[in-house]
């Protein structure tokens, strides 16, 4: 591999979307190449390196259902059987649905458990017992086994289940379990460990401009861990996804790597993280016939994205400290791809320039789900605004909306996360209710 010409598409294209720096490892043909392009923090100019570590976001996701899978494999969890099997005291506001959640729905999203429900629960080691049974009152997206949405709570029920089945914290489960036999040397989940490490600083700001050093390194509470709080190099991103790769390098077994990667569900929003569908754990994709899996990760100012081209030996991790981290992601993917594997990556979402001739008909309405109200006007306008925890983490959205298909709608107003700043509006009906999805998860209308 050209390592040169990537490493000058790497800083040609960051500086072209305003991202301060970057860190990107490729494995192909056997070997991982490592990346840097930038500086980790704007203020101080510190340069971007090949063992910089970054904040991966929702890629932690990944990382607890690998720690998962080792207590499956060892016979101490049945992942059919009821989470209240391993934790008596789980329960959620339908009593009905903490009695059948399984943790192989808390895999694949399928619990109904919701996301944004933002609780600090403290820096000790009790941060996710506290935080589970903080939870306990807060409604359900839809009934388990319903249908996917994306869930940070069922993420932390699981970091849970392993510390109750390890007698350890999930912290320090992931570390002997995942990390040291990986030799991952460069990954950590506590942000004290990142000081002794080249550590990115979050950046914000207005898209289309260089951002500006974030007021908090970091905004998330320990709690989040399971779910949102790895932090490691690139490098240790494609080591992670190497071990996959090579079934399960010693920490997994190769039946238990196929499962992880085997379709669960299928995912009606197919456009905030290029999802096809679920497995236990990892987003699958469907490149044309073309079988792949990986995650997307944010952070406060962080991106980080994982694709992984099995029939192709390849693995490609990208991590990010701000700026037009999506479209840097898009531009060099799309090459990187057709370079190494003979992939044309699908288009981003955007409105057409050809609307059909559909009007929003019966999916105007509220919806509400755990921190956010969804309203959708009669003309196709979206309301999109945070409450309950997560007032004032965000300003509200109000969008026109352009439809894309009868149920697929184009609204504006997404920043940087999102290409082209399109955000998919999906709207579906399951067991018999009427659904918005706004970045993977599923609102219920309400009225």
């Amino acid at each position: 591999m050209n390592t040169a010409h990537w490493q000058q598409r790497l800083d040609d294209l960051r500086a072209e979307h305003r991202v301060p720096g970057a860190g990107l490892a490729i494995l192909a043909d056997g070997e991982i190449h490592e990346l840097a392009s930038g500086v980790l923090h704007r203020a101080t100019g510190v340069e971007a390196t090949p063992d910089s570590v970054y904040q991966l976001g929702s890629i932690a996701k990944v990382y607890t259902a690998t720690l998962v899978m080792t207590l499956a494999e060892e016979g101490k969890l049945d992942l059919d059987a009821p989470v209240v099997d391993v934790l008596p005291e789980f329960t959620t506001a339908d009593p009905h649905a903490a009695r059948v959640i399984t943790p192989r729905q808390l895999l694949s999203h399928t619990s109904g458990l919701t996301c944004d429900f933002v609780h600090d629960t403290g820096r000790g080691d009790d941060c996710l017992a506290k935080y589970v049974e903080a939870a306990e009152d807060v409604a359900l997206d839809c009934p388990p086994g319903v249908a996917v949405s994306y869930s940070s709570v069922g993420m932390a029920v699981l970091g849970r289940i392993a510390e109750v089945l390890t007698c350890q914290t999930w912290d320090q489960a992931l570390r002997e379990r995942v990390f040291q036999p990986l030799g991952l040397t460069h990954s950590m989940t506590l942000p004290e460990e990142a000081l002794s490490f080249r550590a990115a600083m979050s950046h914000l700001g207005e898209p289309g401009a260089y951002p500006d050093p974030a007021p908090a390194w970091d905004l998330l509470p320990r709690s989040a861990g399971p779910g949102a709080r790895v932090i490691a190099s690139a490098g240790d991103i494609v080591r992670f996804a190497k071990a996959h790769l090579d079934g399960g390098a010693g920490v997994l077994e190769p039946e238990t790597v196929a499962a992880m990667q085997k379709r669960v569900v299928d995912v009606p929003d197919k456009w905030t993280v290029s999802a096809d569908g679920w497995g236990l754990g990892w987003t699958l994709y469907d490149w044309d016939g073309r079988f792949g899996y990986g995650h997307d990760g944010a952070a406060v100012g962080q991106y980080a994205y994982l694709r992984v081209i099995p029939d192709s030996g390849v693995a490609i991790a990208l991590t990010t400290n701000g700026g037009g981290a999506r479209q840097l992601y898009y531009s060099l993917f799309s090459e990187l791809f057709a370079e190494l594997a003979g992939i044309t990556l699908p288009e981003p979402f955007a409105a057409p320039a050809q609307p059909p001739a559909v009007t929003i008909g019966k999916y105007a309405g509220t919806y509400r789900r755990e921190g956010v109200v969804i309203t959708v006007d009669e003309n196709a306008h979206l309301t999109y605004e945070f409450v309950d925890g997560m007032k004032g983490l965000a300003p509200t959205i109000e969008s026109d909306m352009v439809p894309v298909s009868e149920t697929v709608w184009a609204a504006g107003g997404a920043g940087p996360s999102f290409s082209e700043g399109a955000m998919p509006v999906v709207f579906a009906e399951l067991d018999g209710h009427d659904y918005c999805y706004v970045g993977m998860r599923a609102a219920p209308k309400t009225s």
